[in-house]
């Protein structure tokens, strides 16, 4: 389908390919909107929230830090999964039910010799990302519940265990979409930054949502500001520090000086 763009002041017909080929030489070429701007606010926090709190894992200073990142985590999954259900099309968790569906038709194609190649490319995608949402529960209520003390010491090894899985099921994520962007020829994650693809045709988002993205950036940012200062100022060896400790710990300090 001829696409319609403005090069030097006149409007000309051309091909896909001519369009990329005007990004290339600088020129304005056809995009359409695919990616509204709350999914993509909630899948930069997301992934904000898992690696800033991964990195922080063992760090009794940064306590606080990972722990906020857990709590903000677990928002983020209940806002997806309502956005999932409210959301446009392409956010909908419908949408990627739809493409688990074919887990069954491919595996029969795979069993008669007629399994389709871009199909297992569509599945393996839509599998990473059901394997990270997934996780995330896990991975926060056993924070939860290992944070509170709740439990003894077999706790931080299920957090720790679903921890790594979700490390796994991200990184499979991440060489997905890098294997198909380059099986493809195409940046498949450039939609997550810009929201929008080359190509022709009215978008596929109508609205781009900013309202909800920037409700949801100032609760995100609240929520931060609301944790650091609720955290009780304990001093440690050399100074101050903003450590979070745990409910429990606490008690247990004031039980073993008695």
């Amino acid at each position: 389908m001829p696409a319609i763009a403005h090069v030097n002041g006149e409007f000309q017909m051309m091909s896909n390919t001519s369009a990329t080929a005007l990004t290339h030489q600088g020129l304005s070429a056809p995009t359409r909107r695919t990616v509204d701007a709350l999914t993509r606010t909630l899948h930069a926090f997301m992934a904000l929230s898992f690696v800033g709190a991964y990195i922080t894992a063992e760090s009794e200073i940064f306590r606080l830090v990972h722990v906020s990142l857990g709590y903000t985590l677990g928002g983020l999954l209940v806002a997806r999964l309502i956005w999932g259900l409210l959301g446009p099309r392409h956010a909908r968790l419908s949408a990627l039910w739809g493409k688990l569906r074919g887990l069954g038709d491919w595996w029969h194609g795979l069993r008669t010799g007629r399994a389709s190649w871009r199909q297992m490319q569509n599945l393996y995608m839509a599998v990473s990302v059901v394997a990270v949402l997934l996780a995330i529960a896990p991975v926060v209520l056993s924070g939860y519940v290992t944070y509170q003390e709740w439990t003894g010491e077999w706790m931080e090894d299920v957090h720790e265990f679903f921890g790594n899985f979700m490390l796994m099921a991200v990184l499979a994520h991440v060489l997905a979409v890098v294997v198909l962007s380059l099986l493809r020829r195409r940046n498949l994650a450039t939609p997550m930054f810009t929201g929008r693809v080359e190509g022709v045709g009215p978008d596929l988002i109508p609205s781009n949502h900013w309202t909800l993205a920037a409700l949801l950036l100032a609760a995100v940012l609240s929520f931060w500001v609301w944790q650091w200062q609720a955290s009780p100022q304990v001093p440690a060896e050399g100074g101050a520090s903003w450590l979070h400790p745990a409910p429990g710990r606490a008690q247990s300090q004031d039980d073993d000086d008695d």
